[in-house]
């Protein structure tokens, strides 16, 4: 067997160890940390809603129309100014703690897209922890890969319909041979 397959195979036993730990761990957190992560993810939900934006409607015509009730006092200014600076206070943590889950989520699923295709860079899978100049000099490739395709104005040196069964027919022969090298293991 070769080094690569070993390697592949050791890291997909890795990820799969680390699948079931994690679904564990999901089932057990019960701190702080995962109450706020949990609440987080339902509050943000929630307030993203069309609902949510009716009742914050609401809530200030109802506002709105009690000013001549309370003639238009600074308590009844300050009771608005009040209630929405501390519910934009709190949402800025909650939104930015959904928005952290939600971009490390996209770089991991960006990162197994880049590990499993053998002809893409793994020096991307970090991109993230690259400077600003070594980010300008990767972009400089790809703007040059745009350019060729621009240049040769033309649909298949893209994509095309036919690459993509292609492309079905080598991830399923490559699957297929993960399956036996498998196979050969546990036997």
């Amino acid at each position: 067997m070769s080094q690569s397959t070993q390697n592949s195979s050791n890291a997909e036993k890795e990820l799969d160890k680390g699948n079931d730990t994690n679904r564990g761990n999901s089932k057990k957190r019960k701190g702080f940390k995962a109450r706020f992560e949990k609440a987080a993810a339902s509050v943000t939900k929630l307030t993203g809603s069309s609902t949510a934006f009716l009742i914050a409607v609401a809530v200030i015509l109802i506002w709105a129309v009690t000013g001549p009730v309370f003639h238009f006092s600074d308590t009844w200014q300050l009771v608005i100014n009040t209630g929405t600076t501390i519910i934009t206070f709190l949402m800025v943590f909650i939104i930015q703690q959904s928005q952290n889950k939600d971009s490390l989520a996209i770089q991991l699923k960006l990162n197994e897209l880049i590990a499993s295709d053998e002809r893409a860079s793994n020096r991307l899978i970090v991109v993230e922890d690259l400077s600003q100049e070594e980010l300008e000099v990767i972009k400089k490739f790809y703007i040059k890969l745009s350019e060729l395709a621009k240049r040769e104005n033309d649909l298949h040196s893209s994509h095309s319909v036919d690459e993509a069964d292609d492309i079905h027919e080598q991830k399923r022969h490559s699957h297929t041979k993960r399956l036996e090298i498998r196979k050969k293991h546990t036997t």
